[in-house]
């Protein structure tokens, strides 16, 4: 668990989101696509946030195709 920084994370799901979502997903920003998919990323504090993130995609109904800790946190 990250103590001193949030991890950054590049989250990809199926579908078109506008980007008035990255409210809903507290912050994070959310990036339509070319390919019709879109990508959700940005600091996301800990291990707990990051399931909660995932469950809000659940919820949606979309279609997980990746989840990359691209920087992690500091211990």
């Amino acid at each position: 668990m990250a103590t001193n920084g949030a991890a950054y994370y590049e989250i990809c799901v199926r579908g078109q989101l506008d980007t008035y979502w990255s409210a809903w997903f507290e912050g994070l920003t959310v990036t339509p696509l070319g390919n019709g998919d879109t990508l959700i990323a940005g600091r996301i504090q800990d291990q707990a946030a990051l399931h909660g993130t995932l469950a809000k995609i659940r919820d949606l109904g979309l279609y997980l195709l990746s989840v990359v800790c691209v920087q992690g946190g500091t211990e």
